[in-house]
């Protein structure tokens, strides 16, 4: 006789939390966590360009409201998104008895948010974290959606949780102090959003490159708070990535590969800008897109002072492209665009495969344009 016991875990666990936006936020974040607190101590994570700039800053303000918290620095780059730093910060949080009822607060960009993550969903077996995002790219993507991961020699982000943030506070302010390179770099994920949600949103940045690219306030406040919605929007509908999600990483496929055979020397979105020009043309080519339209996103992307090449070799490349995670059963699968502000779909589902063959002969005529 088999008897069957079901446990039934619907419906049980809410992983809402809000997503603040202000200038000058950084500095009221102690005076928050005060009245709305998270955990019992804290852990600011932070990376080391940015422990004297913001990260001794903090700090200084959470002891000032008499909050228990330390302050833990990595390494700034890359590099640090490894499974050793994980056992580093690990080792660190049980040094400064950091328990179950603490919590990390990632301060940094798209790395840190993404080790200190992973990090907070491994130690005791999870505890929370807060994004503190201090990058463009990260204040409009990468500290939103719960997405947290580490890379391996073979590719990036492979070992990685769905483990969302309690809370995330975005301070565009702190964008004065990124280097011009991190910024437009960041660009390329707001452009993503254009393309594959949002004509209206394209359109906008095609009017207001030079404004937002001397940082002028109300227009940046605008192109994070608006990439902020579309991510919850994509995000509440698909937050396991099953199905719809997919289209946020348009581009992305690519863009890894190219980052790994560049050894993570280009920056994330500068690989995503090229990686979305490749995506864009094996999409007209295969029917998806019209070709004046990958041609606009062409010259919005050019327009940022963002790059559409990198030299790199082509079975290299391929090999590489076989890490992402995107792969199901052996096959290659990429998201497309169908028009400007919308993807395409074969049956509902927005993975689109794409064989080797089509890819190499895709690639040499796009090597000649």
């Amino acid at each position: 006789m088999v008897e069957s016991i079901r446990l039934n875990l619907q419906g049980v666990l809410d992983e809402s939390y809000d997503i603040l936006i202000g200038y000058g936020l950084l500095e009221s974040i102690p005076s928050d966590l005060k009245r709305n607190p998270i955990g019992r101590k804290y852990a600011v994570i932070t990376d080391s360009n940015l422990r004297d700039l913001y990260g001794e800053k903090l700090l200084r303000g959470l002891k000032k409201e008499n909050i228990n918290a330390c302050l833990i620095t990595v390494p700034a780059g890359e590099e640090s998104k490894s499974l050793d730093m994980v056992k580093y910060l690990a080792e660190k949080l049980l040094e400064n008895k950091l328990d179950r009822k603490s919590a990390i607060i990632a301060l940094g960009g798209g790395v840190i948010g993404d080790l200190s993550g992973f990090t907070a969903s491994i130690f005791m077996r999870g505890i929370p974290y807060i994004q503190v995002p201090t990058t463009l790219l990260a204040q409009v993507d990468s500290s939103i959606g719960g997405k947290t991961a580490v890379d391996t020699k073979e590719g990036k982000n492979l070992l990685g949780a769905f483990y969302q943030p309690k809370r995330v506070y975005i301070d565009p302010s702190l964008l004065k102090t990124l280097p011009e390179r991190e910024f437009i770099s960041g660009i390329a994920e707001v452009i993503k959003y254009g393309v594959i949600y949002d004509r209206g949103f394209f359109e906008y940045l095609e009017r207001n490159v030079d404004e937002i690219r001397s940082l002028n306030e109300e227009k940046l406040y605008h192109i994070i708070r608006t990439s902020c919605l579309i991510k919850k929007s994509v995000v509440e509908e698909d937050p396991r990535d099953e199905n719809k999600r997919a289209i946020l990483n348009y581009g992305h496929t690519p863009a890894h590969a190219l980052e790994r055979l560049s050894g993570y020397k280009c920056l994330h979105g500068e690989a995503v800008s090229v990686g979305m020009r490749i995506s864009g043309w094996i999409a007209v080519k295969k029917g998806f897109w019209r070709i004046d339209e990958w041609k606009r996103q062409n010259k919005l992307i050019e327009s940022f002072g963002l790059p559409l090449r990198m030299e790199f070799n082509l079975e290299e490349f391929i090999k590489t492209l076989y890490y992402d995670k995107k792969i199901e059963e052996g096959v290659l699968m990429f998201v497309f665009p169908k028009r400007i502000g919308e993807m395409a779909s074969i049956n509902g589902r927005y993975k689109i495969p794409v064989s080797e063959e089509e890819l190499r002969l895709f690639l040499a005529e796009l090597a000649d344009i």
